[in-house]
């Protein structure tokens, strides 16, 4: 991204303050994107001259033009498949290196504190069911998900299938239910309408979305910004399949004495019927 190349190349000029406000715009460009001086100023805790300075010191005439450029950034992140594989771009091993590592860092740095107990917490609580919805791009992640949590704690659950399906899965699931949704734009209908439904029902919801601006983000309790930036033609999945892992390791050590016998019954039936082998 030019603007991390920006930061990185005036990264040994920048005060403190600065590169607070920096740090701030590499972990959740979005925020940049989509918000003011003042939103970026009150994220980073600097005044909003120091978000001015910086801007001028990266090279922009100000706020606004920094702010064009994230936007411009992401849009072209967010351009269908058949559009951005035409773009020439570094496919070098490095390249993607870079791209990966930025996703992980990003989605990790943008998840605050708040969010990740509240959903820990929830999800550590076998009184409550939890549903997993996901996009068909994020489905893959979505199951890994739900199997790692299902061997932790049981009332574990993915929402999908047809309308007549989904909707009624909802319509059944208990009040105390905990749901995780998951999609990024160009989001799937479905989801959309699978969360409202949601969303009616008074059914807490987290959300792993691509911005605080996510109609996903509008209606839901806990939100985790994913950073999902690629050199190819595809969105990246690194960074939600990172804060995934960190959600079910929380977990984990949440139900560590109850998690531990589970695991091992598990294990115990694998053993007995041979199900692994180390290929011998």
């Amino acid at each position: 991204m030019e603007v991390a190349e920006r930061i990185r190349a005036e990264g040994a000029r920048l005060t403190a303050a600065e590169r607070r406000v920096a740090t701030t715009i590499l972990a959740s460009p979005q925020l940049v994107a989509f918000g003011t001086v003042a939103d970026l100023a009150r994220t980073a805790e600097v005044g909003a001259a120091s978000v001015v300075r910086l801007a001028n010191k990266l090279g922009f005439d100000g706020y606004s033009e920094l702010q064009h450029c994230i936007q411009g950034e992401l849009s072209a992140q967010l351009r269908p498949a058949a559009e951005r594989i035409h773009d020439s771009s570094n496919q070098s091993v490095a390249a993607h290196a870079e791209a990966e590592l930025a996703n992980v860092r990003a989605t990790l740095g943008a998840v605050g504190d708040d969010a990740l107990t509240a959903l820990v917490e929830r999800l550590a609580d076998p009184d409550r069911p939890v549903l997993i919805v996901s996009g068909e791009a994020t489905a893959g992640v979505g199951r890994l998900f739900a199997e790692q949590l299902d061997q932790l704690r049981g009332g574990v659950d993915c929402v999908q299938g047809s309308e007549v399906a989904v909707r009624r899965s909802i319509a059944l699931a208990d009040q105390r239910s905990t749901a995780l949704v998951i999609d990024l734009r160009r989001y799937e209908r479905w989801v959309l309408d699978a969360h409202a439904a949601l969303a009616d029902r008074s059914i807490w919801s987290a959300v792993l979305t691509d911005g605080v601006l996510s109609p996903l983000a509008q209606r839901a309790d806990a939100t985790f910004i994913v950073t999902a930036g690629s050199v190819g033609p595809f969105d990246s999945h690194v960074g939600t399949l990172a804060v995934l892992n960190l959600i079910t390791n929380s977990v984990a050590d949440a139900l560590r004495v109850t998690a531990a016998d589970r695991l091992g019954a598990i294990e115990a039936a694998w053993g007995d019927a041979g199900a692994l082998t180390d290929g011998a």
